[in-house]
This record gives C-alpha cells, structure tokens and sequence, in this order.
C-alpha cells in the first residue's frame, strides 16, 4: 500500500500592523514608594472605621456624622487603585 505525503505547515507570523507596540520587556518596574503607599493606605482606611465605630462615632471627627465612612472606604478603594498600576 502506498504512503501518503506529509504536508508541511509553515509557522504562523503575526502581521506587523496588529503587534503591540509595548512589550513587557520595555515596561518599567514600579517605584518602591507604590506598594509601601497602598498599605499605608489600607492600614489607614481600615483603623479609621474602627476608630470610628469603637469611639461610638465621636472620632477621628464627630462633625463630619457618617462621613467618616466615606474617608476610611475610600482610603482602602484608593490603595486598590494603586494595586492595580503594581508591576
């Protein structure tokens, strides 16, 4: 019985056009003070509520009411945001 033939495939090439133009290689490493931030942050956020709900939401401020909420989630939602940029 005969054999049959091999086809040989050729390597596939991306066109040049749709190649990213930054590679991972040419991309910095992040700063020293980026993840030293985001936990001063998080750590921040965090004994701010329980400053908050410990002192029966005298302190850190009591005229700001339920707005203390606001600066310690957003000081834990900020450091997320500085996660996120993290290499």
């Amino acid at each position: 019985m005969p054999k049959s033939q091999v086809r040989k495939k050729k390597v596939y090439t991306p066109p040049t056009d749709v190649r990213p133009t930054t590679t991972t290689a040419t991309r910095k490493p992040s700063p020293v003070w980026l993840p030293a931030t985001a936990v001063a942050l998080i750590v921040a956020g965090i004994g701010w509520l329980v400053v908050y709900y410990l002192s029966e939401q005298e302190y850190p401020v009591a005229s700001w009411g339920y707005w203390n909420l606001a600066v310690g989630f957003g000081a834990m939602v900020s450091s997320l945001v500085l996660l996120s940029r993290w290499r």
